[in-house]
């Protein structure tokens, strides 16, 4: 576990050190450090100023208390000032890292379609929006959090260690008539100290690194339930399935609460364990150095510095027990982005079986293609078919026979088949599904959609008039929800003005006139034949009109066997 998580952490790490900014990043990385360092120099100043400050008070020296403060307040100042540009120029890392790292998943996400391929590969990652919006910016926030204030502690502990190390002086132990001398004896009280309380700190706090993995993911679970009913709003309201719907939520929020009592319980634990371990802290280097004060081997300022010294060699020491918490937070989050990770990485080594060759030819050609689902279920056996320019060919069969997932692996998102599949060299394909997706943004975003170029908009015009759309020209630059506002039907004549647009070379329409009435269905293909003679087109449909908009018919039929017949 603990090397997984180790691996995990440095695999998330190293790609932006070792990027294209590396250098802008390890420099301002370095300007961070530095302006951390300066600000531990100057708490030593501080902590020496303790000591003259108070021993002028000691010896009533008037005449030094205001040039004493002046020291001070010109110390303070600059401490402020190099404190606040740390934390800004920190914060600056932490936008540019995000940012790195956000583009580099998106792009790993996008591509090769990954978004998709995770889903064939189980589902095993949740809320990948989560991972992606959430966890990167608290890996990269947590991971600066703690590495620079790691190495502002570890040279607090040198620093401070040396003047505790010399303001303990000697203690003498007497045991058995022995006499033990012990040079430093408070740094080595503050070593031993610190460290039975970082081993006691993770004892208690170690459950809270599954804790809050589970928190994330139970929280992003019950927000992802909720906006699935916001985007089948319509379909829950016709099946009056609030009820369903409620429960579902009380039983996704009901774990969020368990997990929640439970990460509190343990918080609490920790908590009590650290907040008594700081009190406790500040008692105990008076303790320590009364012996010496009261012998008068120390003055005021002496002790004064020596609490100092101790408090701040104590908060580098126990570094790791007053950051448990976070070291959980960061754990967890390391788990969830690895697991991420690990996933994308799985799905890109899923392996088309099908060779995809090109040809001169304008020709639609498949040899032995045969289509299978994970679990090796054969649906479609050695399929041979040759589809030349501009013909049309209709596929049809019993619900689940494979139709749709035959348009899946022409379409190359369909990894679980074998054979052969032929296409025309730069020939632009499309595919219609059923439900069409219209992205959020104007309707002309949604029109043009896959599509980046500029279209104008009389042709725009002309196109949503064509496909009997008119209400909507005066809509174009209108930012909404449109699969909100527009019907089924209207949103599959929205689908053909995109293929108008487009003028692809082969059309592939999964039930995409389902929502249409038949002379609408026959009016749209019989506008394709129209507007894009050359179009080779193959749709999947039950209905017996669709026959005569086809010249070819291919049936599925049982035992993974078909049937091809010119209509």
């Amino acid at each position: 576990m603990k090397q997984n998580l180790f691996r995990g952490f440095w695999n998330l790490f190293k790609g932006y050190w070792s990027s294209e900014e590396k250098w802008k990043a390890r420099g301002l990385l370095s300007v961070v450090i530095a302006l951390n360092f300066a600000m531990v120099y100057l708490l030593v100043q501080i902590n020496n100023w303790y000591n003259e400050f108070y021993n002028s008070l000691q010896n009533y020296e008037s005449d030094l208390f205001w040039p004493l403060v002046g020291k001070f307040t010109a110390l303070a100042f600059t401490y402020i000032l190099i404190a606040v540009y740390a934390i800004y120029l920190r914060q600056m890392l932490q936008l540019k890292w995000r940012i790195w790292m956000t583009n580099q998943y998106l792009k790993s996400w996008m591509e090769k379609q990954i978004y998709y391929r995770l889903q064939l590969t189980g589902g095993a990652t949740d809320n990948p929006d989560q991972r992606i919006s959430e966890d990167i910016n608290q890996f990269v926030g947590l991971t600066l959090q703690l590495l620079i204030g790691f190495l502002k502690q570890i040279t607090t502990l040198a620093a401070f260690g040396v003047v505790l190390w010399e303001l303990s002086g000697e203690y003498t132990l007497n045991l058995s008539g022995t006499e033990f001398i012990i040079y430093g004896y408070m740094f080595w009280f503050s070593l031993i100290y610190s460290g039975v309380g970082t081993y006691l700190a993770h004892k208690v706090g170690r459950k809270l690194i599954g804790l809050n993995f589970d928190q994330q993911k139970y929280e992003a679970d019950f927000r992802f339930n909720m906006m699935r009913v916001r985007e089948n709003s319509e379909s829950i309201a016709f099946y009056r399935g609030e009820s369903a719907e409620l429960e579902g939520f009380k039983d996704k929020f009901n774990r969020v609460i368990k997990n929640f009592w439970a990460l509190m319980t343990k918080t609490k634990h920790l908590n009590f364990y650290v907040n008594g371990y700081s009190q406790l802290a500040i008692i105990v280097p008076l303790i320590m150095a009364a012996p010496r004060y009261f012998s008068g081997a120390m003055q005021l300022g002496g002790l004064m510095q020596t609490i100092s010294a101790f408090g701040r060699v104590q908060d580098a020491l126990s570094y790791f027990v007053d950051s448990y918490d976070t070291i959980a937070s960061l754990a967890a989050v390391v788990n969830r982005l690895a697991g991420f990770t690990e996933h994308i990485e799985e799905a890109v080594e899923i392996k088309d079986g099908v060779q995809r060759k090109s040809s001169a030819e304008k020709v639609l050609k498949l040899e032995n293609l045969t289509i299978k689902l994970p679990d090796d279920k054969i649906l479609i056996k050695n399929l041979n078919l040759e589809l030349s320019q501009s013909k049309r060919l209709l596929v049809t069969g019993a619900s689940g026979c494979g139709k749709s997932t035959l348009l899946r692996t022409l379409a190359g998102i369909w990894f679980y088949a074998s054979g052969e599949i032929e296409l025309p060299n730069d020939s632009k394909v499309l595919f219609l599904p059923q439900r069409p997706y219209l992205p959020l943004g104007t309707l002309k975003q949604a029109l043009l959609y896959p599509s980046t170029e500029f279209q104008s908009d009389d042709k725009l015009t002309e196109v949503l008039k064509t496909v009997d759309l008119p209400e909507l020209t005066s809509k174009l630059d209108l930012e909404d929800d449109w699969s909100r506002i527009l019907s089924l039907g209207e949103q599959q004549r929205l689908a053909f003005a995109r293929v108008l647009l487009t003028k692809p070379d082969f059309l592939f329409l999964d039930e995409a006139t389902s929502a249409l009435d038949e002379p609408r269905e026959q009016e749209m293909y019989e506008l394709l034949r129209k507007k894009l003679p050359n179009l080779t087109i193959v749709s999947v449909g039950h209905r017996s009109t669709l026959n005569k908009q086809h010249d070819f018919l291919l049936a599925i039929i049982e035992n993974s066997n078909y049937n091809i017949n010119k209509l």
